[in-house]
């Protein structure tokens, strides 16, 4: 009896499952899409779509841009939709029936009018069996249908036309989810309106394309903006010829005393000759002040590893009045209420006064009349016209690159603008006078290290020596300077100190040219350490 019942049991499982097989098949198989397309004579591709079968949540994705060459794709826009929410290239279907409208089916190809459209893809759910019939405005001339991955060349399960070759009739089964089955009918040529819609493809090669006419209005465009940077150079940035020519060689000692060029300042010399108010200047000027008696350097003594540093020395005898303004504000930034003060102590200090210092030598040499307009003013103006330009260009740029293929010509202001920003350092122009006094100055440079020094009298050299030594620091002379300022006294013998310079003990002059080498160092790296000189 045993037996029997698992006999029994074992029958009645295999009629269930034989009887539960063809509805899970039929769950399972997909959807069904039954198709008509037609062709109207403006171009306008409309889709009618009856489903059914399938399971709920149905979805399909439509392709609505493919590859059309090397620079272009093209589009296909979908309008009209019922029988379904659409939201960007997804339909979500709501009913049995969909319908649509599709522009850009339609393009030119072989002397013929050909429609291809993507009849049936992007479904979520497999396509068990789809139909389509296509009626268009002219005879068909051809027909061929793929089915499969978008790309496939994989022909579909059926294609035909009727007699009177005015409709076709495609067939595909077994469509797995997200392929395609794509139909291509040629018309006659101006069966329709229809026209393909193509949109540009960015790419760097074609953004930036270079070609006859975007090569030749490259160079073009090229020639016109750095021709017009340097016709703005050869205007506003030369400097004016000096009057009167050649100035000539320079003797600087007129009866045994010192006489700079036009009776300039090393301050004012540095600012002309490189257009810049810079830390070199400032060290030159706080040099000639101590040797003009305004101050003292005091050599600090120190161990083998200490750092080096001096202490500076307000000499109150001297007559603050007779200081130029620059000299003035340079003057009071180093003291600024007190007597003395360590170098190194500056670098802290100088940060809120140093500024006036440099305003005051700009203010100075426009004031001399050596400049028509103030030189950091100046190349500040041309380098932010020019940064502006790289922007524009910038700009420029990228909605040519974007937009067309004439990416190029917006590298040409590119190129401009960043010739004028860094052209605008150069723009700063000395006049007339400006010139006559550089090429005194540049004489005075010259006579200084020509190395003719014998007819100076000896009872003078220190003290004339001792003058030349700021404007041997403009001129990147210290080393040389510094040993001849060392090699003399006022009785022609070796002395221990300078009447500006104090060493400590156990130095001599003959430890000057170091000292003061290190100093010019030193004083420079304190400036320079101040938010206002750092970009200098």
């Amino acid at each position: 009896m045993t037996g029997i019942r698992l006999t029994l049991a074992a029958l009645g499982a295999t009629a269930l499952t034989l009887t539960a097989a063809p509805a899970a098949l039929a769950a399972t198989a997909g959807i069904t899409d039954d198709v008509t397309m037609t062709l109207g004579k403006d171009g306008t591709l409309h889709v009618v779509e009856k489903i059914s079968g399938g399971s709920s949540g149905l979805k399909r994705t439509f392709i609505t841009r493919t590859r059309y060459d090397d620079g272009n794709d093209r589009l296909y826009r979908i309008s009209n939709v019922k029988g379904g929410t659409f939201d960007g290239d997804v339909l979500t279907v709501t009913s049995g029936t969909v319908e649509y409208d599709v522009k850009g089916a339609v393009m030119s190809s072989g002397g013929v009018e050909e429609l291809r459209w993507f009849a049936v893809s992007g479904w979520n759910q497999p396509v068990a069996k789809a139909t389509v019939k296509v009626e268009g405005p002219g005879q068909v001339q051809n027909l061929s249908c793929f089915a499969g991955e978008l790309t496939s060349a994989v022909g579909c399960t059926a294609a035909s036309m009727d007699h009177s070759a005015t409709h076709a009739d495609f067939e595909q089964e077994d469509l797995a989810p997200g392929e395609a089955l794509t139909v291509v009918i040629g018309y006659p040529a101006g069966s329709s309106k229809g026209t393909p819609i193509l949109e540009r493809r960015f790419s760097l090669a074609s953004a930036f394309t270079l070609n006859t006419v975007t090569g030749g209005a490259l160079a073009g465009l090229l020639v016109l903006l750095l021709g017009g940077v340097g016709l703005l150079y050869w205007t506003r940035g030369r400097d004016a010829r000096a009057t009167g020519g050649s100035q000539g060689a320079v003797n600087p000692v007129q009866n045994g005393h010192f006489s700079p060029p036009d009776g300039v300042r090393p301050g004012q010399i540095g600012t002309l000759v490189d257009e810049q108010a810079d830390v070199v200047d400032v060290t030159a000027t706080i040099v000639d002040l101590a040797v003009r008696g305004y101050l003292r350097i005091d050599e600090q003594p120190r161990q083998t590893y200490d750092a080096p540093d001096w202490l500076l020395v307000r000499l109150p005898t001297a007559p603050a009045d007779a200081l130029l303004p620059y000299e003035k504000a340079l003057h009071d930034a180093i003291f600024d209420g007190r007597d003395a003060v360590l170098l190194s102590q500056l670098s802290g200090t100088f940060a809120t006064h140093l500024g006036k210092v440099r305003d005051a030598l700009y203010a100075d040499v426009v004031k001399q009349g050596w400049f028509a307009r103030r030189p950091d003013t100046e190349r500040t103006r041309w380098t932010t016209v020019g940064v502006v330009l790289i922007v524009a260009g910038v700009l420029a740029t990228a909605g040519l690159a974007w937009f067309t293929t004439y990416g190029l010509l917006g590298l040409a202001v590119i190129i401009a603008g960043g010739a004028l920003a860094m052209g605008g350092q150069y723009m700063p122009a000395k006049t007339a006078k400006g010139s006559a006094a550089l090429a005194h100055t540049l004489g005075f440079r010259e006579y200084l290290f020509s190395g003719e020094l014998g007819h100076v009298p000896e009872q003078h050299r220190v003290e004339l020596f001792s003058r030349y030594l700021p404007y041997a620091v403009i001129f990147d002379g210290v080393e040389h300077w510094s040993r001849v300022v060392a090699s003399v006294t006022g009785n022609g013998h070796q002395a221990d100190n300078l009447y500006w310079y104090h060493g400590p003990a156990e130095w001599d002059l003959s430890k000057f040219a170091g000292s003061m080498r290190t100093f010019c160092t030193t004083t420079s790296g304190a400036i320079s350490a101040t938010r206002q000189f750092r970009s200098l």
